[in-house]
């Protein structure tokens, strides 16, 4: 066997000392560089999936908030449909004048009923946002692992807010 290895060009001498040489390396690396390597990605993911679980809960958020707007709206259109069958029948007995004006402030208690649940959408709309701004950045923050600035916090804000227009 030895000459066959020989004729083959094989030092087993040398042969042996790399496969020892080879495994040393390999525990060395396994030790130093394998495992903090593998605690890092695990990390990462980990970071990733709680990105995601607070995406998932910001925009429940939402959809809770615009149905929260959406029923006072509703509320206020049927507040503001029987104010206005309110005045119309105390306009029809009291005259064609009085009707008029019954009329007109009718409508201008229901443009102000309108107003009044638009800015509280609005106001409602802006919290979320901010709220959802903030968490994106803090979670973009805790993936990326580095400290943003106020130009790339800005960027993201609008991004995510531009992304969840779209949706």
């Amino acid at each position: 066997m030895g000459k066959i290895l020989h004729d083959l060009g094989i030092d087993t001498v040398k042969l042996t000392a790399q496969i020892i040489i080879f495994f040393i390396v390999y525990l060395v690396l396994k030790r130093f560089a394998f495992g903090p390597v593998t605690e890092m990605l695990e990390e990462r993911r980990r970071r990733i999936a709680e990105g995601e679980e607070n995406l998932k809960q910001i925009k429940d958020n939402l959809s809770t908030s615009e149905a929260q707007a959406a029923a006072a709206m509703q509320k206020a259109n049927a507040d503001a449909d029987r104010m206005v069958k309110e005045a119309r029948d105390a306009a029809a007995a009291a005259g064609e004048s009085e009707r008029q004006k019954a009329v007109s402030e009718a409508a201008d208690i229901i443009k102000k009923a309108r107003e009044a649940s638009e800015l509280e959408r609005s106001r409602i709309m802006a919290e979320l946002k901010r709220d959802f701004g903030r968490l994106v950045v803090d979670a973009t923050a805790r993936v990326s692992g580095k400290d943003l600035d106020d130009n790339d916090r800005s960027r993201l804000n609008s991004e995510a807010l531009a992304q969840i227009a779209n949706n």
